[in-house]
């Protein structure tokens, strides 16, 4: 009980940690978030708010993200068999 009283500062840190990283990692790699930005991203070209040359960077950037996210849910799917 003493000990909880002294490591419930740690304890919380390390959750809100976990819970902010679970958060950027679904930002970054949510696959369906990716797809969203890509569509914006060509839309934002086809409107020509943006030029060709910052899409080909931002795309390139996304479908880098792309690359990682299903990779990481194929490792995920490896893992469940």
């Amino acid at each position: 009980m003493i000990l909880k009283l002294f490591t419930w500062p740690f304890d919380t840190i390390r959750f809100v940690g976990e819970k902010v990283k679970e958060e950027v990692d679904k930002e970054l790699y949510d696959l369906e978030t990716i797809q969203k930005k890509l569509a914006r991203l060509q839309m934002m070209l086809e409107l020509e708010e943006i030029s060709e040359e910052l899409y080909e960077r931002e795309e390139e950037v996304l479908l880098e993200r792309y690359r990682i996210a299903k990779q990481m849910e194929q490792d995920e799917q490896e893992q469940q068999e």
